[in-house]
């Protein structure tokens, strides 16, 4: 048994866009909303991010933290969470289309969703209808040499 997935979902990101949002019943994911505190302790949690170690099979028996919301405002939330070790993830090609017409997202930005799948199946976890909600399902694995979903 891993220990919960915990989602921090900024409060100005919209649920009905959100890619996580279909997967708040499932009990493997423990979702809270910024600035409230993380209902469980993650102590031993690595937190996705740019600019850390890559995620590897040694952080398997680890917690994982995704912070949820646009890459300004997930910005915005990460100096509430430093004290969790940051993980980035190998290069995986987004198929989330990026309309931003005011600021650019990082190369390495994946949307949420994309960016679970993609910790998960490094860690040996289960993937299992994941993605079943995620409308750029098939473009997404497709890109990424994934056809196991």
């Amino acid at each position: 048994m891993f220990p919960p997935t915990v989602i921090v979902v900024h409060p100005r990101e919209r649920r009905s866009k959100c890619s996580v949002e279909p997967l708040r019943d499932r009990p493997e994911f423990v979702f809270t909303t910024f600035p409230h505190p993380v209902p469980i302790d993650v102590t031993n949690y690595v937190r996705l991010g740019i600019g850390g170690p890559v995620l590897s099979e040694a952080d398997t028996d680890r917690g994982l933290l995704l912070l949820d919301g646009t890459w300004r405002l997930a910005a915005r939330m990460e100096p509430f969470y430093s004290h969790v070790e940051v993980r980035s993830l190998p290069v995986i090609r987004t198929a989330y289309p990026r309309k931003s017409e005011v600021y650019a997202d990082p190369s390495e930005g994946l949307a949420t969703i994309e960016a679970l799948y993609a910790a998960l199946r490094i860690l040996g976890r289960n993937t299992q209808d994941l993605l079943n909600e995620y409308h750029w399902k098939q473009p997404f694995l497709e890109l990424n040499g994934w056809n196991d979903a």
